[in-house]
């Protein structure tokens, strides 16, 4: 009993202190100055480069898959040190890395040159950062503002977690944007943060992930949604959350810092590899050649990350007629792919007028949040049985000696993308998971082009084949009629099959499979 009435006490208290950080002044006032993209990109080296790169006419953007880690973070390296009016950056992840650091360090050197530099962070990683970004924000060209922050601030603890108890309802739904913008004429956007884990560093427990780099007028309408967030109210400035604003000896620490990991970096075997590139001198040359085909930005609005508001949910409305549509065959690429009870019956009624539905997601083995596999699981029998194609990914093992290309270059899934009929792409920030859908914030774009199709449906085709995933299937039922998930690979060239989560620990089986029966779907 007295146990019991000191757990009591314990459960009022913490119920009483969260109560009062949910009710918790904001961070204080601050200037809030609005600031929009600088137009005339056409003006710029960027503008001028790349337009030719983009033959004909009638509006068209032009476009270039980055499929490898070392393009994608030579693509951002490189806009940066040609940038010559602005860099708008807008992510959910920025690292406290070593590829980070110097994507930041080159925006850094942008701005001692004159050029603008905006970076909009989410605050669900950025805790504990106040100080080195304000500090970064203290050049007189760079402004760091930090999306939808906890009131509470320090590493990610103990008060934040209370934050999440008095006001879960706003903290849960984050931005997941991710754009590089240089000069309002090139953007690259996809699935990549900004870490090493996303650019091939290691070459093993890296993520496989995909970006599209893109010029033309889709560009402007990518950065008119980074001025709507930009300028939002769920966007502070960092300076809100310091006491006394950084002194110029902190600015001069900081950037010596930076300049000393850059020369430590330029000695790298990644760099090296790097420099025996032609996409970086293409990039920066603004000689890349490009795709040219109609396209959109889709995202979602601000005003999503609210509490209670998901009218901002444009880009699965926006999608869901274009696949219902489709006539032969739909590709779905997404590390995390819980499809809910209407996508079930849309993917099952495709299947059912013989349109080919196939899925690459992450195997128990490969994903890194095993809980979340659990939502996909309960729906595999069913998509199964109506006809849909499942693959899902092999982790790349360090054992294994060599490094596998495309969209299997990793040991855990990170691409997101839709191909419809190898004519609609779609490739942005977003999961096809109850969270992107409803919670978090997204951008993607979508492209109507044959080329991007076949490209994105030869990567596809490559990433399935046994020996990069598990092809699922059920078995035959058995004597009471239920009909078992199977798995088929390769092991040591012979084709192999698994009755259980292959390679799966124990750990991870029973957070997918005893937790994950009570974990609720639209938290995952």
């Amino acid at each position: 009993m007295e146990r019991l009435c000191i757990n009591l006490r314990r459960m009022v208290t913490f119920a009483a202190v969260a109560l009062v950080v949910g009710c918790a002044l904001p961070p204080r006032k601050v200037p809030r100055p609005p600031s929009y993209v600088i137009d005339g990109a056409e003006q710029t080296f960027l503008g001028g480069a790349f337009a030719a790169q983009i033959p004909g006419a009638g509006g068209e953007s032009g476009f270039h898959l980055l499929v490898s880690g070392e393009d994608a973070f030579a693509a951002r390296a490189a806009l940066a040190d040609v940038a010559q009016r602005s860099l708008d950056l807008q992510y959910y992840v920025v690292a406290r890395d070593t590829t980070a650091t110097m994507l930041l360090y080159r925006a850094l050197r942008a701005a001692q040159r004159g050029v603008r530099v905006r970076l909009l962070i989410d605050d669900l990683y950025a805790a504990g950062r106040d100080r080195d970004l304000a500090t970064l924000a203290a050049h007189a060209n760079v402004q760091v503002r930090v999306f939808n922050p906890f009131t509470h601030r320090g590493s990610l603890g103990l008060l934040q977690w209370l934050d999440f108890l008095g006001d879960g309802a706003r903290l849960n739904r984050r931005m997941h944007n991710k754009l590089w913008i240089a000069d309002n004429a090139v953007v690259v956007m996809g699935g990549r943060n900004l870490g090493d884990a996303y650019f091939n560093v290691r070459r093993s427990g890296d993520f496989a992930d995909l970006d599209v780099l893109a010029a033309g007028p889709i560009v402007a309408q990518v950065s008119r949604s980074f001025d709507e967030y930009w300028n939002s109210e769920s966007a502070i400035p960092v300076a809100a959350f310091l006491g006394e604003p950084p002194q110029p000896a902190e600015a001069k620490r900081l950037y010596a810092e930076m300049e000393a990991h850059a020369e430590r970096f330029r000695e790298t075997d990644y760099v090296q590899r790097l420099r025996a590139l032609d996409f970086w001198r293409e990039v920066r040359g603004g000689k890349l050649a490009l795709v040219a085909a109609p396209a959109s930005a889709l995202y979602d609005t601000p005003s999503k990350s609210k509490a209670g508001d998901t009218e901002g949910g444009h880009i699965a409305a926006a999608m869901r007629p274009i696949v219902e549509a489709a006539r032969r065959e739909v590709l779905l690429v997404s590390p995390y792919f819980i499809p809910s009870e209407r996508g079930v019956a849309v993917l099952c009624g495709l299947a059912r007028r013989s349109v080919r539905v196939r899925v690459l997601t992450n195997s128990l083995a490969s994903t890194d949040v095993p809980l979340v596999h659990s939502g996909y699981a309960r729906y595999r029998p069913r998509l199964l049985a109506c006809g849909v194609e499942l693959h899902e990914f092999l982790p790349s093992l360090p054992a294994s000696g060599s490094a596998r290309s495309g969209l299997s270059s990793g040991a855990s899934l990170h691409a997101k993308a839709i191909v419809v009929d190898q004519r609609w792409v779609l490739i942005g920030s977003m999961n096809l998971d109850p969270r992107s859908r409803s919670a978090n914030t997204e951008v993607a774009a979508l492209i109507e082009s044959d080329a991007l199709g076949r490209q994105l449906g030869g990567l596809f085709a490559e990433s399935t084949s046994l020996g990069q995933a598990y092809r699922v299937e059920l078995a035959e039922p058995d004597a009471s009629g239920t009909a078992q998930v199977v798995w088929h690979g390769l092991a040591d060239g012979k084709l192999v099959r698994y009755d259980s989560e292959p390679l799966a620990s124990g750990w991870r089986r029973l957070i997918a499979g005893l937790l994950g029966r009570f974990a609720q779907e639209d938290m995952l």
